[in-house]
């Protein structure tokens, strides 16, 4: 009895399983390596000069925002659209409201188009850094403090920050509190 073909089918099938459970890991290391999908990093610790390394080059900054359909909130930049110089440190701010009869929790994922701008895009404080709990009908403008590099490729002159708000208080704290939630890195 030839037990090679059985043998090489399971080692196979082992195989795949095995690059299906890695492809995510994979996907965001491609990502991270190739600066592909738009990712952006978390809060930006680099250096930032006091204003001597502001360049005279203009980039022109467009927000935009989606929501997730089971997250009934009213969510909106407050700038839809601003021009700075590479180097400056800008601020801006988005409006939310939580149109819910109940307290809710939401997290915003960032991107950014085009993907090769999202490392030269240092955000240093962001909203998206952290669980934002709102009580039933409350309204709050969330910061966003922003570094354009100056290193950003010439062929670049736009950037598009789009920001999604999903909903997660299922999944954070117990009904009873939203408010107790664990801080987490975006």
């Amino acid at each position: 009895m030839n037990l090679s073909t059985p043998k090489g089918l399971v080692i196979l099938v082992v195989l795949m399983f095995g690059f299906g459970f890695a492809l995510v890991p994979l996907y965001d290391v491609f990502c991270e390596v190739t600066g592909l999908n738009g990712k952006t990093a978390g809060k930006y610790e680099g250096e930032l000069s006091s204003g001597d390394n502001v360049q005279s080059r203009q980039v022109t900054m467009q927000f935009i925002v989606n929501k997730n359909d089971n997250l009934p909130w009213e969510f909106k930049p407050n700038d839809v659209q601003m021009t700075v110089a590479t180097g400056e440190r800008k601020t801006t701010t988005y409006r939310v409201t939580n149109t819910y009869n109940t307290a809710a929790v939401a997290q915003a994922v960032p991107s950014v188009s085009p993907s090769a701008a999202a490392e030269y895009l240092h955000k240093i404080e962001c909203f998206c850094f952290e669980q934002q709990p709102l009580e039933a009908g409350e309204h709050k403008d969330m910061p966003l403090i922003f570094v354009v590099d100056p290193e950003l490729p010439e062929g670049i002159d736009k950037i598009t920050l789009s920001y999604t708000l999903f909903d997660i208080t299922n999944s954070t704290a117990p009904a009873s509190d939203p408010h107790k939630v664990k801080k987490v890195g975006n």
